[in-house]
């Protein structure tokens, strides 16, 4: 018998670990083995760093492209990640023997996919839409009935595709089937939820979008950097190779970060300013209180070689800061939860469509719990609270015709025509 030089024992042949083709599962073994050592630790450190770092440039350039292109471009990216995610999610549970046996049945997977995203993004757009085509009476008119009837489109959609689903049933593969159908809605909740939050901090404002997203990028690099060079005490066991001086580290330079870049980004109409409307055109706008800076006069006790003698800070700086303490200390519990699941089903990324960070996925977990606070904050905190003309003005346009519109600013002119002649 042949000596094997690498198996523990003479002539006992060392086991093979195999890897399903075309899947990104692990074995337990090499998770295991991986996950016993640090990054300061890893040989392949600076391979692997120079590769995470190409794309994180391409990226890094993309996207700032899209954010100047302006409001409709990024909500049109968000689609673009949720099809990304929505692809490595349902591949996550997928059984090629199965599906063969189910001609169609990925398919409705996506017929659910879409009409989830035309009933979200239909309610959540539905107003810019009509202000986007008010100055045409016969598109108004369309796009009026359109939105009238839009809930209905949906949920006919919805049963068409359960009905579908009812009908593809076959015998010996109901557990399989049942488990997909369930599996399709947990993952439209998870896509869409956050999606829709973040959609809405775009029109709010590019600024609102802008910064939380920057803040959990900026966390993502630090949190990688402190722990390529000083990492050395482990953070979690569902993740190994996170230690606490990344996380220490991290959650510093976001909140200095934050404030920092509040200043910059709050001083750009261009990403304060609301959309009311699906235009694609230059904005320009009364910024508001918290986008004016206030003027703070430097102690004349300061070293002498500081720079300036007036610091002008923006109040949006100060919610900001929050921000930053929510995206460096809370918002990586959502990596952490994603580790988890990948350690349920022994994967080592989600996907592979970004060199060097897996997939998409992978990249959106913490910027999910980010876009939902982000929403939250800002309507808590930021947003006015109390009805205002254009608020009121929205209401008209989208909820009455354009007869009752008339109707109303004969019936308004009236009453303010009666209160005039009143006081006179």
């Amino acid at each position: 018998m042949q000596k094997d030089t690498n198996s523990g024992a003479p002539g006992t042949p060392s086991p093979r670990l195999r890897r399903r083709r075309g899947s990104n599962e692990v074995p337990g073994e090499v998770v295991k083995a991986n996950g016993a050592h640090m990054l300061v630790d890893d040989r392949n450190k600076y391979k692997s760093m120079l590769i995470r770092l190409y794309s994180t440039l391409w990226m890094i350039g993309g996207f700032a492209f899209i954010i100047y292109m302006g409001h409709l471009y990024i909500w049109a990216m968000v689609v673009v990640i949720q099809i990304f995610m929505a692809k490595e999610l349902f591949n996550l549970l997928r059984k090629a023997h199965e599906d063969k046996q189910l001609p169609g049945f990925r398919l409705l997977n996506w017929h659910f996919f879409f009409t989830a995203l035309l009933y979200v993004y239909g309610r959540i757009l539905s107003q810019r839409l009509v202000n986007t085509v008010t100055s045409d009476k016969f598109l108004y008119k369309l796009v009026s009935k359109l939105i009238k009837y839009h809930m209905v489109t949906c949920y006919f959609l919805y049963i068409a595709g359960f009905m579908w689903f009812i009908l593809t049933l076959k015998k010996r593969r109901y557990k399989y089937q049942f488990g997909q159908y369930a599996w399709t809605h947990m993952i439209l909740i998870v896509v869409f939820t956050q999606s829709s939050f973040t959609v809405a901090n775009i029109f709010e404002g590019i600024f609102w979008f802008l910064l939380p997203a920057s803040l959990i990028v900026i966390n993502d690099i630090a949190a990688y950097i402190f722990g390529f060079f000083f990492g050395k005490t482990p953070l979690i066991k569902l993740s190994p190779k996170k230690t606490w001086e990344g996380f220490i580290g991290a959650s510093v330079t976001t909140i200095i970060s934050a404030f920092l870049l509040a200043n910059i980004f709050g001083r750009f109409g261009w990403l304060t300013c609301p959309r009311k409307d699906l235009s694609t055109g230059w904005l320009d706008c009364d910024p508001g209180p918290l986008f004016k800076p206030d003027y703070f006069t430097v102690p004349k006790w300061f070293p002498s070689w500081f720079p300036w003698r007036e610091i002008s800070v923006l109040p949006v700086q100060w919610h900001a800061v929050w921000l930053g303490l929510f995206a460096s200390i809370i918002a990586p519990f959502g990596g952490f939860f994603a580790s988890g699941f990948k350690r349920a089903f022994k994967i080592k990324d989600f996907g592979d469509s970004i060199p060097g960070h897996g997939g998409m996925t992978d990249r959106m977990d913490c910027q999910m719990v980010m876009a939902v606070f982000a929403y939250i904050y800002h309507q808590s905190f930021v947003a006015p609270q109390n009805l205002s003309v254009e608020m009121i003005l929205d209401q008209i346009i989208m909820n009455l015709t354009f007869e009752e519109q008339q109707l109303l600013y004969s019936k308004l002119g009236q009453i303010i025509q009666d209160k005039m002649f009143g006081e006179s």
